[in-house]
């Protein structure tokens, strides 16, 4: 078993998926560096992080016996320089992550393992930010990652082999299964995923059929453990259109055009679960 003392994280944006990573890692014991530009958005993330490894440990999947990691947060990005392993998660726009990746590599030391959380992005058009394209590698963490045991890595034409064995024994400390695909936009997950979300949003634009009834056809016929649209809520409305806009404008796929529903979700800001209005209303349930 790999040595979870042998890693330390810096995780770069304190997001859904920034929190969720950090819960993970501390949960199995390996400190975490929180990086934000916000002082107010890194007090929220701690307290998420400390709910997210209670809802970890009632579900039984942190290892047992074993010292939580530290958690510092800071929004000092030079304070991220030490980590043997540093993951991006700031939004799923292209400009943001190359500019933070960009800052970031030009910190740590070579041969430091650098991961984009990106949903959606090629990871070589990223690697064009960073001084040591052979360093960076994609692994994409569904939501919750702390419940989610399988994760995709995606390796770059320019992704080395080391990358990959140092991105292995890194998943390995965090408890994490992975599978390895070559880099494409939407990789394979959310190439499937993120079109046949917009789909179920588009027929309940259209009339067809409403929110409980798309997602309890696909439940009860294919077997989705959640519906599409419930999953919506849970990765966020609003990133999933930043994903959508990536997807439609690299591959060309009318499919992945945010459709109206989704747009305007967005601009009155229903996204979800975190906003406690999506295609569903959570605030009667916080209550």
């Amino acid at each position: 078993m790999t040595e979870t003392t042998e890693h330390s994280l810096a995780v770069l944006g304190a997001g859904v998926m920034g929190t969720n990573i950090a819960a993970l890692a501390t949960g199995h014991g390996i400190p975490v560096v929180l990086v934000d530009v916000n002082d107010d958005v890194l007090a929220a993330a701690r307290l998420t992080v400390r709910q997210k490894l209670k809802h970890a440990q009632l579900m039984g999947v942190l290892p047992a016996g074993r010292p939580r990691g530290e958690l510092t947060t800071t929004t000092a990005l030079p304070d991220a320089a030490g980590a043997t392993t540093v993951i991006e998660a700031v939004t799923e726009v292209a400009e943001t992550k190359a500019k933070v990746l960009t800052e970031i590599s030009g910190l740590v030391r070579p041969g430091t393992l650098l991961i984009s959380n990106t949903s959606c992005i090629p990871i070589g058009e990223l690697a064009a930010s960073v001084p040591r394209p052979a360093e960076l590698v994609g692994v994409h963490f569904m939501n919750p990652a702390y419940l989610i045991e399988m994760v995709e890595v995606i390796r770059s034409a320019a992704t080395s082999e080391e990358t990959l064995e140092k991105v292995t024994a890194v998943l390995t400390a965090l408890g994490r299964k992975s599978l390895v695909v070559h880099d494409a936009p939407g990789f394979v997950i959310n190439r499937l995923l993120h079109p046949l979300i917009n789909r179920a949003a588009m027929l309940v634009q259209e009339g067809v059929a409403g929110v409980e009834v798309v997602d309890g056809l696909l439940e009860g016929c294919l077997g989705h453990s959640t519906g599409p649209l419930r999953t919506a809520d849970l990765i966020g409305i609003d990133n999933l259109v930043d994903s959508l806009v990536v997807l439609h404008e690299r591959t060309g796929d009318p499919e992945c055009a945010p459709c109206d529903l989704m747009l305007e979700k967005v601009r009155a800001g229903h996204h979800g679960r975190k906003t406690g209005r999506g295609f569903y209303d959570y605030r009667k349930a916080a209550e």
